[in-house]
């Protein structure tokens, strides 16, 4: 459905826990594998209602990436992540994952008692390879419960985070939020470890991950949105004509380390052609004019965009590498992935040495 789904590493950490775990009670390392497969299908159904509610509030995404714990979504395009940081959105995302692991619960419960009145729904231990019917209704109750607590990544702690960053308009006490989830993680790892209980450490362990996961995302947005188009793009550029032959375009490649040119009729921006591109077509054609190879597919954006907002244009446009900046009609600079990371740095060095300048 044109969504990437990525599979984090951990949940391979996942297999081998739940099998020494069914090992060290006795068991097989299929029940093992049964139980992990239950923690997926836990998984699974919290990730399905959140899809649903994404679909109904029209969000775009381009992966889910998904851990032990739950999915974080990357959305296709700025205007859906902006609707997904909405207060309205926010909540319900954060109630559909909770809610729908509870009334499954529920139903399963229902359903095993109501087959069996000798069912042992409250027998201890509730999760247990040996037990793998009774550990399927609690899978998925304590995957629900899990997300009310306010540690982030966790639903509760996302909804925390989001109002107190909202409420500030900074980032620290988001950051605030994020070292206290980590600090119940990490509770939550002693307590497993005291209990010896191996699956409430993993738990506080998957908790604790996915939190420096998505913090470090949440920091580098924060880091692009701070830094405008004008900052970065490159002023001294070369373009090219649609109707420049390839051998023309080729030779002004050889005088410039573009990969990519804006091709300009007059002021008027109308595609991008790629130096590989010129290669290929005068190897496989001859020669011929820009205008027949050149994309005609592009996005343009202005000084004052932030960068956040060219990346996340950058990821939506399949193999987009360039972004032209314009002053109305007239392009005035270009930002591409080449360029963008050499940018960064020296604008990042530019910045450290004014501070010490000021400080002086």
């Amino acid at each position: 459905m044109g969504v990437e789904l990525r599979i984090h590493t951990l949940f391979v950490i996942l297999i081998a826990i739940c099998m020494l775990y069914s090992q060290s009670l006795g068991g097989t390392m299929s029940a093992g594998l049964a139980l992990w497969l239950l923690i997926v299908a836990a998984v699974f159904v919290r990730e399905c209602a959140r899809l649903l509610v994404a679909a109904w509030y029209g969000l775009r995404l381009r992966a889910v990436l998904l851990l032990p714990i739950g999915g974080m979504f990357a959305y296709a395009n700025p205007e859906s992540q902006e609707l997904a940081n909405s207060a309205e959105t926010q909540y319900v995302l954060a109630l559909a994952g909770p809610v729908a692991n509870l009334v499954t619960a529920l139903m399963l419960a229902a359903t095993m008692t109501g087959a069996s009145a000798a069912f042992p729904l409250l027998t201890l231990p509730y999760v247990t390879p040996m037990a793998l019917l009774r550990s399927a209704v609690w899978l998925q109750a304590f995957l629900g419960i899990l997300h009310l607590l306010p540690a982030y990544p966790l639903d509760a702690g996302r909804l925390l985070r989001t109002s107190y960053t909202h409420a500030s308009g900074q980032t620290s006490p988001s950051r605030a939020i994020t070292l206290l989830g980590q600090g119940i993680a990490l509770g939550t790892i002693v307590a497993g470890f005291s209990l010896h209980d191996p699956l409430l450490s993993s738990v506080g362990f998957f908790v604790f991950i996915g939190a420096q996961i998505e913090d470090q995302g949440v920091l580098f947005q924060s880091v692009v949105d701070a830094v405008q188009m004008k900052e970065v793009m490159l002023t001294d550029f070369a373009m090219l004509s649609p109707s420049d032959t390839l051998l023309d375009a080729l030779r002004r490649c050889i005088h410039t380390l573009q990969e990519d040119f804006p091709v300009v009729r007059g002021t008027q921006l109308v595609g991008i052609v790629n130096r590989q591109r010129i290669l290929d077509s005068l190897r496989a054609e001859g020669n011929g004019y820009v205008q027949g190879i050149m994309t005609r597919s592009f996005q343009i954006a202005r000084p004052e965009d932030t960068l956040g907002t060219m990346i996340r244009r950058i990821t939506a446009g399949q193999g987009l590498t360039l972004i032209p900046v314009a002053e109305g009609e007239r392009i005035v600079g270009v930002v591409s992935v080449q360029n963008l990371m050499s940018s960064m740095s020296l604008l990042n060095e530019q910045r450290r040495l004014e501070r010490i300048s000021l400080e002086r």
